[in-house]
């Protein structure tokens, strides 16, 4: 063997083991959180950088419910038409094809298996060079879509081989992360459960004392709420608990959270909001849920919250139990005072 074909394969070897580290501390970022959001874009961003392209989309599902793979903001560089329904559903051939077989897909070679694109037309106006599922155990957890690469007219073989190996360790850290969200997530509501909310309280109350940024948090009550399971039946009450979990949950950002605390009532935590700011958005939310109305067997329901607020403040509150306990009392005064109102702490 010349000197010259022992330097390439010692080069391609080199490359081997290289990408292999590579594949070992993406493994340890993606497995290092299980917030869904956080773990989306981490993915993106990885792609782009290993992969060398500016281009990058990733179909996931929103919720552990859902049937659909959605575009929703999970996107860079791609022109995306906010009119146009990206949506797929989890059942179209294309799906159940990648379900079987692990490969790379370009669209042309979709429209050679299916004489269409097999269900994902959606995303044809973006104009991906390569479709990438996300499996893991047989299951889709999404698609990458890549755009070209940078240096490159083509994607290698080898390309391919080391996107599969990403795209397996993305797969199973969204799968991690949906098993989390079963675990931490109120299945009625789709809000999380109380102990998880606790957890993270304790996390932002240390984080805010350290940074002397405020934390508030919000308690509110369904008012009158025994009212709807007695004279229409616990399915009324259920679906006066959907609606408005929904609303809240539409009405906070992302870095809020919001949780189902037990029974009727529902807690908000908002990281970097001092009191005045939560009072207005229990406002909001209260306006909002005083004007939606409930519409159950024919009949439109009128459903008010009672809602109490409270900052956390590091030289009173020494547990997460003594902020949640403030932010408590000022509801129930907000029902001493008449219901349908917002307090707050003192």
């Amino acid at each position: 063997m010349e000197n010259s074909e022992i330097d390439a394969l010692r080069d391609e070897y080199e490359k081997q083991l290289f990408d292999l580290k590579q594949l070992l501390e993406i493994s340890k970022s993606l497995n290092s959180t299980l917030d869904y959001g956080i773990l989306i874009e981490s993915i993106l961003y990885i792609i782009m950088g290993q992969m060398r392209v500016l281009k990058a989309a990733l179909y996931a599902k929103k919720g552990i419910d859902s049937t659909r793979f959605s575009l929703h903001r999970n996107y860079k560089g791609f022109d995306i038409d906010h009119e146009h329904d990206y949506g797929i559903p989890d059942d179209v051939p294309a799906i159940r094809l990648f379900a079987r077989e692990t490969r790379c897909w370009t669209l042309d070679e979709l429209r050679a298996r299916f004489g269409d694109l097999g269900g994902l037309e959606p995303l044809e106006s973006m104009g991906p060079c390569l479709v990438v599922p996300l499996k893991a155990k047989g299951v889709i957890n999404g698609l990458l879509l890549l755009g070209e690469q940078i240096l490159s007219d083509d994607f290698s073989d080898y390309d391919k081989d080391y996107l599969l190996n990403i795209a397996i360790l993305a797969s199973i850290a969204i799968n991690n992360a949906f098993l989390f969200e079963m675990t931490t997530t109120d299945m009625m509501t789709k809000l999380r459960m109380k102990h998880y909310f606790y957890t993270v309280l304790v996390e932002k109350m240390e984080e805010s004392a350290f940074s002397e940024k405020p934390l508030s948090v919000i308690m509110c009550d369904i008012d009158f709420f025994k009212k709807f399971n007695d004279a229409y039946g616990h399915s009324c009450g259920d679906e006066v608990l959907k609606s408005v979990a929904k609303l809240i949950q539409n009405q906070t950002r992302s870095v809020d959270v919001a949780a189902r605390y037990g029974g009727e009532e529902f807690c908000m935590l908002l990281p970097d909001t001092d009191s005045a700011t939560a009072w207005r958005i229990a406002e909001r939310i209260r306006t909002h849920v005083e004007g939606m109305g409930v519409d159950y067997d024919g009949q439109r329901l009128s459903v008010t919250l009672s809602l109490g607020v409270a900052q956390y403040d590091p030289d009173r509150d020494l547990t997460a139990k003594s902020v949640i306990d403030r932010a408590d009392k000022a509801m129930y005064l907000s029902k001493q005072n008449g219901r349908n109102m917002v307090s707050a702490a003192r």
